[in-house]
């Protein structure tokens, strides 16, 4: 499915970010992520506020070399022709870096691949829920006699929806409704697969999601990200319940009761260590580990989450803190930057098109925002050292967890960096001669 971790580092043919070379054995999906220029659609989603500021820095240069031309024919003011020669050439070298990374998105990035091959680019958006389907209930018949682990990113339900003819208006939730029904045909399609292989009692399923609705992907007046309830915020927004508070739902039958509902707080990074225990392992003990095997809390010999804090990100800026008080049950969260909402009172980032992780874009908190979610979970009404007798004490409790996590951080590149981000042609992945770039592999012979 949806890998999202890139391919490349310093070469074409690297394939340093690749699933192959991070303990995978077997990899089909795409490398990058899913955006609306793959579908083609006439609402870009790739950095579209940047890419608003690169067209207008653009224009001033055309503006500029336009004056120049106009003033020196006219003999308005002595300006030499090499000058405007040499303006106009970078002028059109700065287009072609930036248009290049967002104008053929489509055919650079929304490609599908089969191990270290491209099988298709770009991808057929139309053909992809049948080559997923198809893809992992061959893993599973291929590996049913030895044990596994299947790891399905689903392309639902992440816009641009695609969702087959079968499925499309099948909702009565709109377009949304359509891509998670058939979402959840093709779990209900690798189910009875576990089931028809007599796998069922053996196999451990978890499905979850990786964040809440999408608030600001919406076209016209349909809402296109999902909802997320009475919880605030959603998706890239930091710290708000509503873009990290996900349903887990775990299926072991002959192991786990079926029917039983835990609420406590645990996290995707759960999935490593939990994985690694069902297998026989051990996790690393040369490192801190931040996240914890979820076997204990589901068979019962536990009660309570081993997360006592949980560490909320914006990027690679902290946003908010969770503490789990054990010895009262008590969950506060703390918030110590929020994004602005734009307008102000819509609860999510309409103008920019996502909420920024800091700048202008974020309200930091001294003290900072305080909530009980234990009777609070909709994040309404801050707490301060008037309404809360225990705000200050809760205050420092959680600072000093930051500043402990923040002991167990090693600095790493920062991936998310401007220069990380504009297109290097080469590392570019190309099934064919660069930079015609362009195969499917069932159309090969």
């Amino acid at each position: 499915g949806k890998w999202h971790m890139g391919v490349n580092c310093k070469t074409r043919h690297d394939h340093c970010h690749h699933p192959l070379n991070h303990g995978f054995d077997y990899f089909y999906g795409m490398p990058f992520t899913l955006l609306n220029e793959c579908q083609g659609t006439d609402d870009p989603e790739l950095a579209k506020s940047l890419q608003d500021t690169y067209w207008f820095y653009t224009e001033m240069i055309i503006l500029a070399v336009f004056t120049l031309v106009i003033g020196k024919l006219a003999n308005l003011f002595p300006v030499k022709w090499k000058i405007i020669i040499c303006l106009a050439i970078c002028g059109l070298l700065y287009f072609i870096s930036w248009f290049s990374s967002y104008g053929f998105t489509k055919y650079w990035n929304c490609i599908l691949m089969r191990n270290h091959d491209i099988t298709e680019q770009p991808m057929n958006l139309q053909k992809t829920t049948s080559n997923m389907l198809k893809e992992a209930i061959t893993f599973i018949e291929r590996n049913k006699h030895r044990p596994f682990l299947l790891f399905v990113s689903l392309l639902h339900v992440h816009t641009p929806l695609i969702t087959t003819e079968k499925f499309q208006g099948r909702s009565r939730h709109g377009l949304y409704g359509d891509n998670v029904e058939e979402m959840d045909w093709m779990v209900g399609k690798l189910l009875a697969v576990i089931d028809k292989e007599d796998l069922k009692n053996t196999t451990f399923i978890y499905f979850a999601s990786d964040h809440g609705g999408f608030l600001e992907a919406h076209r016209g007046n349909s809402q296109l990200g999902g909802w997320n309830g009475i919880y605030k915020g959603g998706k890239g927004m930091g710290g708000w319940e509503g873009g990290i508070r996900v349903p887990g739902i775990i299926r072991w039958p002959g192991v786990l009761p079926a029917g039983t509902v835990i609420d406590e707080p645990t996290s995707l990074m759960d999935i490593y260590p939990t994985v690694v225990q069902l297998a026989g392992g051990a996790v690393p003990q040369d490192r801190v580990m931040d996240g914890h095997t979820l076997l204990p809390l589901l068979q019962g010999t536990e009660q309570h989450s081993r997360h006592e804090f949980l560490f909320h990100y914006c990027g690679v800026f902290l946003h908010a803190v969770r503490w789990h008080q054990k010895d009262s049950g008590t969950i506060w969260k703390a918030h110590y930057a929020t994004p602005v909402f734009e307008p102000e009172a819509s609860g999510a980032c309409f103008r920019r098109g996502i909420c920024q992780c800091f700048g202008d874009g974020v309200t930091h908190h001294d003290p900072p925002l305080l909530f009980n979610l234990s009777q609070d979970p909709s994040e309404a009404n801050p707490l301060s050292a008037d309404t809360e007798p225990l705000f200050d004490t809760v205050v420092r409790r959680m600072r000093r967890a930051v500043e402990e996590h923040h002991k167990t951080l090693t600095p790493v590149p920062q991936q998310l960096s401007p220069y990380n981000n504009i297109w290097k042609p080469w590392l570019q992945p190309c099934c064919g001669t660069f930079p015609f770039c362009w195969c499917n592999e069932n159309n090969k012979t």
